[in-house]
C-alpha cells in the first residue's frame, strides 16, 4: 500500500492555539485539551503568535487568548487579527475582575469568553462550538468567493439580466424591464448560464445570494 496516499486521506485535525504568558497555566490548559482529544500549540505572548501566524487549515481551529498580557494585550491582538481578516474564532480567557474587558472583546469580534478558573465542561463545550463556528464561517466565505468569481465573468448587461432572472422573472418581463427584446434576453440567458455554470433560474438565484445575501431584495 502507498503510505503517502494513505496519509493524504487522513482528516486534518483542528488545532487550538493557546496564547498566554503564564506558561504553567498554558501547560495545564494544553494537558486538559489534549486529554479531551484536541491538538494544541502554545505561544508565550501575542508577539510570538503573530510572528508565527498559523494558517487556517482544512480541519479548522480556534484561539484561546489571555486578555491580560504584557506589551500586546489580548484585546490588541484581537484588533490586529480583525484587521488582517483572520478566520480563527477567538475564545478570550479572563480573570474574575475582567468582565468589562471580556465584553469589549466580544464587541471586537471574539466568539466567547471564559473566566478562570474554568469549569472544564464549559471550556470543552465552548471550544467545540467555536471550532464548528469557524469551519462554518470559512465554508461560507469559500462559497461566497466562488460565487463572486463566477458572477464576475458576466458583462454589465448580463449582470442586470441575471438579477432579474434570479428574481424569477420570465424572459418577456426581463426584456420589458430593460427595454430589450425577448430574443435578446434569451441570448443573454444562455451566456449567463454558460459563464456561471448554472442550469436554471433557481440555481442562478442561489449563486447570486451566495455572493450577496441582499442582492435580490
Amino acid at each position: 500500500m502507498n503510505v503517502s496516499l494513505l496519509t493524504d486521506a487522513l482528516p486534518v485535525p483542528a488545532v487550538l492555539h493557546l496564547i498566554d504568558d503564564d506558561q504553567a497555566f498554558c501547560r495545564s490548559l494544553a494537558f486538559l485539551l489534549v486529554s479531551a482529544g484536541w491538538e494544541t500549540k502554545s505561544y508565550a505572548s501575542a508577539e510570538v503568535f503573530l510572528a508565527n501566524l498559523p494558517a487556517f487549515t482544512e480541519g479548522g481551529g480556534a484561539l484561546l487568548v489571555d486578555i491580560r498580557m504584557p506589551r500586546i494585550s489580548g484585546l490588541e491582538l484581537i484588533r490586529r487579527l480583525q484587521e488582517q481578516g483572520s478566520p480563527f474564532p477567538v475564545l478570550v480567557m479572563t480573570g474574575h475582575g475582567d468582565v468589562e474587558l471580556a465584553v469589549e472583546s466580544m464587541k471586537l469580534g471574539a466568539y466567547d469568553f471564559l473566566q478562570k478558573p474554568f469549569n472544564h465542561q464549559r471550556l470543552l463545550d465552548a471550544v467545540s462550538a467555536a471550532v464548528t463556528a469557524g469551519l462554518d464561517c470559512q465554508a461560507h466565505s469559500m462559497r461566497r468567493a466562488l460565487a463572486e468569481e463566477r458572477l464576475a465573468r458576466l458583462s454589465a448587461r448580463e449582470h442586470e439580466v441575471s438579477i432579474l432572472l434570479a428574481r424569477g422573472l420570465p424572459n418577456k418581463a426581463v426584456g420589458q424591464a430593460l427595454g430589450i427584446s425577448e430574443k435578446t434576453v434569451h441570448v443573454h440567458r444562455q451566456h449567463i448560464m454558460d459563464k456561471t455554470e448554472t442550469h436554471s433560474a433557481a440555481e442562478l438565484a442561489r449563486l447570486v445570494l451566495s455572493a450577496n445575501e441582499s442582492a435580490l431584495d
